[in-house]
C-alpha cells in the first residue's frame, strides 16, 4: 500500500513538473541593460599617509648611554635574584612534602615571593626597552642596538621565570 502511495506521488510531480516547462522562447535576454552598463571612471586619488605619533621614550644622555644604563639595572636586579636564590631553593627543599600551610610551606612562600620581587625588579628595565624598540620601529630608525640590549634582559627573566617555575612545582 504504502508503495502505491510513493508510486502515485511521484507520478503527480513529474506532472507537475512538466507542465512548467513550456516550448515558448520569450524568455528575457541574458545581455547586458543600458541600466547595468558603468559608465565614467572613478578616481582613487593620492594614498594618504597614516599619522603614527610618536611614541614618547627618554632619552637622557642618548641611545647608548640609555640603552646601557638600562642593561645595568637588569643585571644587577638579576644579581639580587640570585643572591636570594640558595636560600629559597634550601627552604623549599625542608618544605617539599610538607603540608599547606604548616611553618616550612610558610616560608618556602615568603622566599619565593622575595625571589618573585627580584624577578619584578629585573623586568622593570625590560618595559622601558620595549617602549625604546617600539619607539625605534615607529620611527623606522636602526633598531639593532635595542634589540641586543632587549635579547640580553629577556634571558634573565627567562631564566628567572625558569627558576621560580621549578622551585613553585616542589612546594604545590
Amino acid at each position: 500500500m504504502v508503495q502505491y502511495a510513493r508510486a502515485a506521488c511521484l507520478i503527480s510531480l513529474s506532472a507537475l513538473l512538466g507542465a512548467c516547462a513550456s516550448a515558448g522562447t520569450d524568455y528575457p535576454s541574458l545581455a547586458v541593460r543600458d541600466a547595468e552598463r558603468a559608465e565614467g571612471q572613478f578616481e582613487t586619488g593620492e594614498p594618504q599617509r597614516i599619522d603614527v605619533p610618536p611614541v614618547e621614550v627618554d632619552l637622557t644622555g642618548g641611545l647608548e648611554a640609555r640603552l646601557a644604563s638600562l642593561v645595568a639595572a637588569a643585571e644587577d636586579a638579576h644579581s639580587r635574584f640570585d643572591e636570594a636564590r640558595p636560600r629559597a631553593e634550601r627552604l623549599v627543599a625542608a618544605a617539599r612534602g610538607s603540608a599547606v600551610g604548616s611553618d616550612s610551606w610558610a616560608a618556602a612562600q615568603v622566599a619565593l615571593a622575595e625571589l618573585d620581587s627580584a624577578r619584578s625588579l629585573t623586568a622593570v628595565p625590560l618595559g622601558d626597552l620595549d617602549a625604546i624598540y617600539a619607539a625605534t620601529l615607529v620611527a623606522a630608525d636602526d633598531s639593532a642596538a635595542v634589540e641586543a640590549a632587549r635579547s640580553g634582559v629577556i634571558a634573565l627573566v627567562n631564566e628567572e621565570d625558569s627558576v621560580l617555575e621549578d622551585l613553585r612545582a616542589q612546594v604545590r
